[in-house]
């Protein structure tokens, strides 16, 4: 008898991101000795929730029959009293899962982008950080699809285009650090594959306090949502970051083609040239501009991007635009000039 669906599914999905970490790496699947130490080593992002308990056991089960090494991180937010205390139970759990390396990593939370933005970044900065420790290759991430659905719905209400409706993608960061295996899976079916396997999980109370931004859309939004339009939102939310993601980046390389011939041979941006451009394609190259002048990425929004616009389409001699990063855009004879200012 072969094991639940739901961990049959689970399983399925982490064993197709493995197959595909050692494809990249070219590597050939098969059972080596785990101790070996030139077995490349996966790490998974675990707060102790379904999500990420489920994506564990699965790695655990999945990556010794394909040669590969396991591990786990946990990241103590310190937003919580006890949180040092979930953190250390959920790094025996997954070493009980037989993950090895394991470890908790406590983190600052600042306060830059609002409390959720802030938590994310220090995540981020710390698994990175885990990742380069251990020389792990990858680190998988327990989104599903339901995350999916509700970041293409954040990106909506922020009007940030088409690159934000794409949600997350399921291969991210440096050199395709992060894999997110779960994006195709309900959130149930995470939760079942935790039920039937007796896995413990932790459920972290912010996911239901109403002052998070994320946590109003899940228990609220996508509930309105889902009487007003039937069953099928999730999955067509789904549906929409993936084919915005596709349109995007096809986008992107056609911004990434166009930008060298809108260039002078100083290097500077002709403004004449920008606005022969379609408009998507054009606020490409912009942003790819502001970024590479110092502009983060992640404080870059298509507001700023537009008032940049404005030099181009719009020119009646205004002044220069502030962005993000001290970064200043401004038309000068016929030049678009965009550097730190």
């Amino acid at each position: 008898m072969g094991p639940h669906p739901a961990v049959a599914a689970i399983r399925l999905a982490v064993r197709r991101v493995l197959t595909d970490i050692l494809d990249d790496h070219g590597r050939t699947p098969g059972p080596i000795p785990h101790e070996r130490p030139s077995s490349p080593l996966v790490l998974v992002a675990c707060s102790g929730g379904a999500d990420s308990m489920a994506l564990a056991s699965a790695l655990a089960f999945e990556a010794p029959r394909l040669g590969l090494r396991a591990g786990g991180v946990t990241v103590d937010h310190g937003l919580q009293a006890g949180s040092d205390l979930r953190a250390a139970d959920v790094v025996v759990r997954l070493r009980e899962l037989g993950l090895d390396p394991v470890e908790s990593v406590a983190v600052t939370v600042g306060r830059g982008g609002g409390p959720e933005a802030a938590a994310r970044d220090a995540r981020y900065a710390a698994l990175d950080t885990a990742a380069e420790r251990h020389g792990a290759t990858a680190v998988l991430l327990g989104h599903t699809r339901d995350d999916q659905a509700e970041t293409v719905l954040l990106g909506l209400a922020r009007g940030s285009g088409i690159r934000s409706l794409s949600g997350m993608a399921a291969v991210s960061g440096a050199d395709g650090r992060y894999r997110r295996p779960f994006l195709r899976l309900d959130r149930q079916t995470a939760r079942t594959a935790c039920m039937v396997q007796s896995l413990p999980v932790w459920d972290d109370p912010h996911n239901a306090d109403p002052a998070y931004t994320r946590s109003r859309l899940r228990h609220e939004g996508l509930p309105a949502l889902e009487k007003a339009l039937g069953k099928g939102v999730v999955e067509a939310l789904a549906r929409t970051a993936q084919l915005s993601r596709d349109d995007a980046d096809a986008l992107d390389a056609w911004a990434g083609r166009a930008e060298a011939g809108v260039r002078d041979a100083d290097g500077r941006l002709e403004c004449a040239a920008l606005h022969a451009l379609p408009p998507a394609v054009r606020r490409r190259v912009l942003r790819r501009a502001a970024i590479e002048a110092g502009a983060p990425a992640g404080s870059l929004f298509a507001r700023h991007i537009e008032e940049v616009d404005r030099l181009i389409t719009g020119w009646r001699g205004q002044g220069a635009i502030n962005l993000p990063g001290r970064v200043v855009a401004r038309r000068q004879g016929g030049r678009l000039v965009i550097r730190q200012g």
